[in-house]
């Protein structure tokens, strides 16, 4: 009897595990709903060229505090994306990638969307190297802490620097994305979460 209510348990824990998922629906990756002390507030899809091929799936996890604080209200307003580049709290983008992409198109990519060197730029893009389909790139801003990044599960030094940090979550979140659906499709939570 012990055994079966512990299978039950372990059951419904599995099920419920399941139910705090979001799948971004055009690739089918999967993203926790919860990441500790932070919620899932979007994902989307990069594509590229006109013929849409799939990059990478992304999720923009914020801190639950800022959801209670800076954020809250802020949904559909004009001061959503400033706060969610700008704002000193935590926050991170979960890149899961759909293709194998090469160290110079990766770093490329980066240089041309944050347009402007810098040494702690030049650093950062220099973390990242060849990426293969199936692993990920985690890239986040913790205050006290800096910009963390983990490549395809290789944490790389922080960069204590809010402009760089800024300069690259507005890559998918300022008033010139890399992609306009991306944006939207990164806050598509908020009417839920930001009340």
């Amino acid at each position: 009897m012990n055994r079966l209510l512990v299978a039950l348990f372990v059951f419904s824990l599995v099920g419920t595990a399941l139910a705090q998922e979001v799948t971004e629906p055009k690739s089918g990756a999967k993203f926790a709903a919860k990441d500790g002390d932070m919620s899932l507030l979007g994902v989307g899809l990069r594509t590229k060229t006109f013929v849409k091929v799939k990059v990478y799936s992304i999720g923009l996890y914020v801190g639950d505090s800022a959801i209670a604080g800076p954020l809250k209200g802020k949904a559909g307003t004009p001061g959503l994306y400033p706060e969610l580049v700008n704002g000193d709290f935590r926050k991170k983008v979960v890149m899961k990638f759909l293709r194998n992409v090469s160290t110079d198109q990766i770093r490329d990519g980066f240089r041309e969307s944050l347009k402007g060197p810098g040494s702690n730029t030049d650093t950062w893009i220099g973390y990242f190297n060849d990426i293969h389909s199936g692993q990920e790139f985690v890239i986040a801003w913790t205050p006290g802490v800096g910009l963390e990044t983990k490549v395809a599960g290789v944490d790389k030094p922080a960069i204590y620097d809010r402009t760089l940090a800024s300069a690259v979550f507005r890559i998918w979140l300022g008033d010139n994305p890399i992609q306009d659906d991306l944006k939207k499709d990164l806050v598509a939570r908020a009417g839920e979460l930001l009340k």
